[in-house]
């Protein structure tokens, strides 16, 4: 019995340390994933909001200008993000009237009849 809650007990630590182990490695690739992720974004946004402009990135001015174009065009994206979210917190998310009448057995084929 006592050696049978000796290996539980050792099982047990064995497997925290693993955990703890893999959790550590873990936060460093999500990490890596985040970076990535915002290389990315940060990379194909700048290349679709410039595509079209005429934007001399070797001088002060065009820079400024360029920072000016990108800084506004991600406000207005996390402006839209935060209407479209509010839009949908404000939805009324309840049954409708048809799935309440056919919960409560009423047609919902009346076609111009009321439904008793």
């Amino acid at each position: 019995m006592v050696i049978g809650s000796a290996l539980f007990v050792l099982a047990v630590v064995i497997i925290a340390i693993w955990v703890i182990i893999e959790a550590k490695r873990m936060r460093h690739k999500l990490l890596a994933i985040f970076l990535i992720a915002l290389i990315l974004f940060s990379y194909l946004s700048v290349s679709i909001i410039f595509k079209d402009q005429d934007i001399d990135f070797k001088t002060m001015s065009g820079v400024i200008t360029a920072s000016k174009i990108y800084f506004s065009w991600l406000g207005s994206v996390f402006s839209n993000m935060k209407q479209i979210t509010t839009k949908a917190i404000h939805m009324d998310w309840g049954l409708n009237k048809t799935a309440e009448d056919a919960r409560e057995g009423k047609s919902i084929f009346s076609f111009g009849k009321q439904n008793s």
